[in-house]
């Protein structure tokens, strides 16, 4: 038989909780099977534990969820994979863009700050010379 997950399984193993999971779920991002009394038994399969392993592998990138799903969707249906490495280049590259314009507006932000640190530092230095000479 082929290894099957309950939910708590998964939780643990991908420090998760159980909500998060049903979230993905939701999003359409892992199909469990379901089994006991109303279908309320969720039974996850190998596959839903790698396309869980990729969804956080693409969120720890900085990917939306919706991009997630889109690049792993792509691997799951037929193989050409020349079109799917040419989406996930395009995906990488604008991903890429957004994160440098964020670093450079993190970047003015520090160099701002060091020089407000400076200014109070040299208004502290003329405040305390000014106390001294009373």
């Amino acid at each position: 038989m082929a290894n099957t997950y309950s939910i708590s399984d998964l939780s643990k193993e991908f420090d998760l909780t159980t909500r998060a999971i049903r979230f993905y779920e939701d999003m359409g991002l892992l199909e469990p099977a379901r089994s006991g009394p109303g279908g309320r038994i969720r039974v996850y399969s190998a596959r839903d534990r790698t396309r869980l392993k990729l969804t956080l592998r693409a969120k720890r990138l900085g990917l939306s969820l919706t991009e997630a799903k889109d690049l792993i969707d792509m691997y799951d249906s037929p193989r050409d994979t020349g079109p799917q490495l040419k989406k996930f280049l395009v995906v990488l590259a604008v991903h890429r863009q957004q994160l440098e314009s964020q670093w450079a507006d993190l970047q003015a932000t520090i160099d701002e700050v060091k020089t407000h640190e400076k200014e109070a530092r040299a208004m502290l230095a003329r405040a305390d010379k000014a106390v001294v000479k009373k």
